[in-house]
């Protein structure tokens, strides 16, 4: 596992966060077509692993990686790695003396870590390892506070934390270049959020959203079901100009009870906008307006760089729309006017998912992005219920378990072609059987509930036993 490298061909090792494990490859993937670049992982890559190497990238690539990401901790330039520290030495011995001298230099200063995966190590036996590398030409003096380089020895003992091996599975040496943001999920946490709700998005993961998007600087970022606004927070962070739309009039003007425990009403000054700026960044504030999603507001044509939204899914937000008594009671014969009650309505999820692809093709620009999540209930979830449309390209889907029986998954598309006359005729559109709404999306509530139902009753029957015996 030895590791031969020249200076054209370097190699970076990633060292990544060992939450949200399915959505880090996906973010990996969108920052670097960000930089034009694809993937490239080494032979022996597994997704599931706190560390990968990258190939064909440079410098400038990962850096630019990693003043975005929240799923990476660090990035380093990989000098060796081997499975003993044996291989290890044996690596860095083969390593060109001419990549490393700008870093060894007399006049500079350095300082070498050690960081372990899934074991902690005493102080000494870090020393031991620290003092080991002193085959490395080191020329000039160590800093422990200020170094000039940092240089670190990463060991991984695997993901199991009940069986932890005595020696690593593998051991690494590099430069470190740059950590990730890893920072932006607690500084943007929502529990300091001036404007929140019952369904405020985590802040790693909308994060995470704006990432699979590639959301720019200067894009313009749509959301749907906008709610707090925690996804427009992500999103004018990396420089996008951002809008919304919700059905719900008293979320859009701040108005109303409010989610914070021991309060009761929200305050004068609680909206989307505030939260922007609590930020820094209201001059990427359009607006968000009250509007059905159903029922669209914008004029026919390119419009949005990306659209990332998460809809309700009927669990601690109700899936409304907008409708008509005429929807519901069909009038009478002699009936004569032109009656008009607003009512609201159900929403079906697969009327809204349907919606919502239709409003991506139709309103993305070429290559821009839909990402928005899916509920799904794990017993039935084929990859067949992923909504589909013919000008969408599916890029990423990823899970999030939510208890035993639900999830949901984070879906990214890709807008590749425009609409055509076909695509608009919705009869035509639903005759193939991979872009016809899977209408079992509609009891997910259902079965969200009967999960739970099922589950209090076991554990009430656990309760009686015990009392029982």
């Amino acid at each position: 596992m030895a590791l031969h490298c020249s200076r054209a061909c370097r190699q970076y090792l990633l060292h990544l966060a060992q939450d949200n494990v399915e959505f880090r490859l996906p973010e990996i993937k969108a920052l670097l077509s960000l930089r034009g670049k694809h993937f490239c992982p080494a032979e022996d890559f597994n997704e599931k692993s706190p560390f990968w190497q990258l190939k064909n990238v440079s410098e400038a690539d990962v850096r630019s990686i990693m003043t975005r990401t929240v799923c990476a901790k660090s990035v380093f330039e990989l000098w060796g790695c081997g499975r003993t520290h044996v291989e290890l030495q044996s690596s860095l011995e083969q390593y060109p003396t001419e990549d490393m001298a700008p870093f060894l230099q007399q006049d500079s200063t350095y300082k070498i870590n050690v960081c372990t995966f899934n074991k902690t190590l005493e102080f000494t036996d870090r020393i031991k390892k620290i003092d080991a590398m002193e085959y490395l030409p080191f020329q000039g003096k160590v800093n422990l506070k200020n170094p000039d380089h940092i240089f670190c020895i990463l060991e991984d003992y695997g993901t199991d934390p009940n069986n932890i091996p005595e020696e690593p599975f593998c051991v690494y040496f590099g430069r470190w270049i740059a950590d990730g943001q890893r920072e932006l999920i607690r500084s943007h946490s929502v529990k300091k959020r001036h404007f929140i709700g019952n369904t405020s998005m985590d802040a790693g993961l909308s994060f995470i959203m704006a990432n699979h998007a590639r959301v720019r600087d200067h894009d313009l970022v749509f959301d749907p079901f906008v709610g707090t606004g925690s996804l427009l927070v992500a999103c004018s962070h990396f420089g996008a100009y951002v809008c919304g739309t919700d059905i719900d009039y008293n979320t859009i003007h701040g108005i109303g009870k409010a989610s914070r425990k021991n309060q009761k009403w929200r305050g004068p000054d609680e909206n989307i906008r505030a939260n922007l700026r609590q930020y820094g960044l209201e001059r990427f504030y359009l607006d968000v307006l009250v509007s059905d999603a159903s029922k669209t507001i914008w004029r026919e044509g390119v419009l949005f760089d990306a659209i990332i939204t998460d809809p309700p899914y009927g669990i601690r937000e109700s899936t409304r729309r907008t409708g008509s008594q005429k929807e519901i009671i069909k009038p009478s014969d002699d009936f004569c006017g032109d009656s008009h009650v607003p009512v609201s309505m159900e929403y079906h999820l697969s009327d809204i998912f349907r919606d919502l692809l239709n409003f991506a093709a139709r309103h993305l620009v070429m290559g821009g992005r839909l990402v928005y999540w899916l509920p799904i209930y794990r017993p039935e979830y084929r990859e067949e219920m992923v909504p589909l449309h013919p000008c969408l390209s599916l890029v990423s889907n990823c899970e999030q378990t939510l208890s035993s029986h639900t999830s949901r998954r984070l879906i990214t598309m890709e807008k590749t072609r425009e609409m055509e006359v076909s695509d608009l005729d919705e009869h035509l559109l639903l005759q193939d059987s991979r872009y016809s709404p899977y209408q079992g999306h509609n009891a997910f509530r259902e079965k969200y509930f009967s999960g739970i139902t099922k589950r209090s009753g076991k554990d009430e029957g656990k309760t009686q036993t015990k009392e029982e015996n």
